[in-house]
């Protein structure tokens, strides 16, 4: 409201002054996002994402003859500010669109409003109940929760191992995860020996994983979660000694995750990531190449900081935006979510984008990479 009524102010003075008014951005595009709180690794680098390509958007002319206007609320995480800004975003701010939803807890809340207000949303989470059943105006960036239990299941066949434990976070996120890997499990000939969780305050997971351990039969673990809690896991993981091999889930897929784990005790844990962690070792034939070191090399210069797959769930996001407003010719919240929902063959951080009327993710495993963490560092094993 601040920023509407400064630009009809100074709009009026230059009027009665005698002067041109200024230009001020056209197409507003919403955000709420986990900037701080327990989610802010995802939620900051979203952010700064958003910021940065809008700038550089701008600074080439916009889209459509416009400039654009981003309009960043930080929900901290919590659903009900999510849902209060989402529609504030709508309501008063009157965005043509709307990012964001950093957590699965906070783009639930989100859904709602913009499906009633018929507004696009991209959300930035990963759970699969966001677009499973597909709802009109909800699509996402990340790979869903289910494909990452796929992906991992795939690499433990491929490895012989039939007998795991899990040990799962609470939240959102981790809940999910653990639901949906539960469901697909047996299609790999895989049987869940011990099945733990935790809390996402919980500073201690010693208990749980000396259950896993004592455990005979089991030959592998792997742990849904994401923000605190795995890196708690796995130091305490290497503080048990435990030789099991440990698959971890795409939500800790960047190098804080290392940094807060300890390199020593995330030797040899893999799990599924984008390319975008393993920029410098794509060929050159590979699609996403040229557009992850790109982004890589412009969030790492304007921001001082590294690069993360969070903040590569931002870009996706903006450039599936960008290219629907583009196709539909007007900022206009149909044809922008038409236009999305027809989205094809749109290289991005996370794959290869082709959503269709069935499907408002439009990836498949094929974007998914299988990493290891080596040196402390990330290494493509397949």
């Amino acid at each position: 409201m601040k920023l509407t009524f400064s630009t009809a102010l100074a709009g009026s003075l230059a009027v009665m002054l005698g002067f041109a008014a200024p230009a001020f951005a056209d197409i507003k595009i919403g955000a709420t996002l986990s900037e701080t709180g327990p989610a802010s690794f995802l939620g900051d680098p979203e952010a700064k994402t958003l910021k940065m390509l809008v700038d550089e958007l701008n600074a080439k002319g916009g889209v459509l003859g416009e400039k654009i206007e981003l309009i960043v609320y930080d929900d901290g995480g919590d659903p009900n500010k999510a849902r209060t800004f989402a529609t504030r975003l709508i309501e008063d701010d009157e965005v043509v669109a709307v990012i964001g939803g950093t957590t699965t807890g906070t783009s639930m809340a989100i859904i709602p409003v913009v499906e009633d207000a018929e507004i696009p949303f991209i959300s930035l989470a990963g759970a699969i109940e966001i677009i499973d059943p597909v709802k009109p105006f909800t699509f996402k960036t990340p790979h869903t929760d289910r494909m990452a239990c796929a992906k991992i299941f795939e690499d433990m066949k491929k490895q012989g191992y039939t007998k795991i434990g899990m040990i799962s976070g609470s939240d959102g996120f981790g809940a999910s995860m653990h639901k949906q890997c539960l469901k697909i499990v047996g299609d790999y000939g895989i049987e869940v020996l011990a099945d733990e969780t935790y809390g996402p305050t919980d500073a201690d997971m010693t208990p749980q994983l000396t259950n896993i351990k004592g455990n005979a039969a089991i030959q592998a673990i792997l742990n849904p979660g994401f923000g605190q809690g795995p890196a708690i896991v796995t130091r305490n993981y290497a503080q048990l000694a435990i030789k099991l091999p440990l698959y971890q889930s795409h939500g800790v897929a960047s190098d804080s995750f290392i940094e807060l784990a300890g390199p020593a005790a995330a030797e040899g844990i893999r799990l599924p990531g984008t390319a975008l962690l393993v920029a410098s070792l794509l060929p050159d034939s590979d699609p996403q190449r040229s557009v992850v070191v790109a982004y890589k090399e412009a969030y790492e210069k304007a921001t001082g900081k590294p690069v993360s797959t969070f903040g590569g769930y931002g870009h996706d996001a903006f450039r599936i935006l960008v290219d629907a407003l583009n196709r539909a010719g007007k900022a206009d919240p149909a044809a922008i979510r038409d236009a999305i929902e027809s989205t094809s063959k749109l290289v991005g951080t996370t794959g290869t984008v082709t959503m269709s009327p069935e499907d408002h993710l439009g990836l498949d495993l094929t974007a998914f990479r299988m990493l290891e963490i080596r040196d402390g560092k990330w290494k493509i094993v397949e």
